[in-house]
């Protein structure tokens, strides 16, 4: 059987990471996404406008939502920034898409063909009719595949990203697939939270996260043990850990707030958690 033929859930846990975000609605993600329909599935980097914590009562909390998807926007152009050189006829695969926002971004900025890959039915469904709404659905696709084994051809994309999707997969089969997606010389780009070697495992706050998400958030050193396996050579990498503290900070002081929020600040002012921004070409 080709891998297409094959069931895209194929454990338990993937299962239930399924069940999880087919069955996930969350304001923190709908609410900031309403506003340009721009839906994302990942946090956010800089310094927010203080202003909005002095709004008037009636227009504070919309202040403050539309600062905090400002804040995830500039977080998926900053990853976007780091693919290169991206022509209109290179193809680009979103690994782990979510309701697509980086996608839509992708093809705004390079007008490039762009696929999106996710296991949860609802996310892709949701995204695919973002993609008719716009019309661009020619040429930004979504799609119901596993991204360890997504069926695309080898060497198909110029370029492949994952925004915060890489804890929920063992990272030596994901570089692997995506070493094949990649053409010779294409380039990798991840933002990922990572816990710290130096402290010698997950912290508490650290393991809240997992168990929030029902993720399994890899050590730093994991990434670049298993893109060297695969024939990644990194290019950059970048600590935005203080840059996203920030968003943290106001998403507690918004009304979409989903209780994790205090286990992320912990985690990063402690060190035990890094948020990275890795870019790695396929050599």
């Amino acid at each position: 059987m080709t891998s297409i033929d094959q069931p895209v859930l194929r454990t338990p846990y993937q299962r239930s990471v399924a069940d999880y975000w087919n069955n996930e609605k969350n304001a923190v993600n709908l609410r900031l996404g309403d506003i340009d329909h721009l839906y994302h599935h990942h946090y956010g980097i800089g310094d927010y406008d203080a202003a909005v914590l002095e709004a008037p009562a009636a227009q504070r909390d919309d202040a403050i939502i539309a600062e905090m998807h400002r804040l995830e926007t500039a977080q998926a152009q900053v990853l976007l920034d780091y693919l290169g050189d991206i022509a209109p006829t290179d193809r680009l695969l979103d690994a782990g898409c979510g309701r697509g926002g980086s996608s839509i971004m992708a093809n705004q900025r390079f007008g490039c063909q762009v696929d999106g890959v996710s296991i949860s039915q609802q996310q892709v469904d949701f995204a695919n009719a973002e993609a008719e709404r716009r019309g661009v659905a020619d040429q930004v696709r979504y799609h119901l595949r596993n991204m360890l084994d997504t069926g695309f051809d080898t060497g198909a994309f110029r370029g492949i990203w994952n925004n915060e999707s890489t804890m929920y997969v063992d990272l030596f089969d994901l570089f692997a697939e995506h070493a094949r997606q990649l053409a010779p010389g294409g380039r990798y780009v991840t933002i990922t939270g990572c816990y710290n070697d130096v402290t010698g495992g997950r912290s508490r706050a650290v393991s809240q996260i997992d168990q929030h998400y029902i993720c399994n958030i890899h050590a730093r050193s994991q990434y670049f043990k298993a893109l060297a396996a695969n024939g990644f050579v990194p290019i950059s990498v970048v600590d935005l850990t203080a840059a996203t503290i920030p968003y943290w900070e106001l998403r507690a002081r918004s009304s979409v707030t989903t209780g994790i929020e205090e286990a992320f600040l912990t985690a990063y002012r402690e060190g035990s958690f890094h948020y990275l921004l890795i870019a790695a070409d396929r050599v």
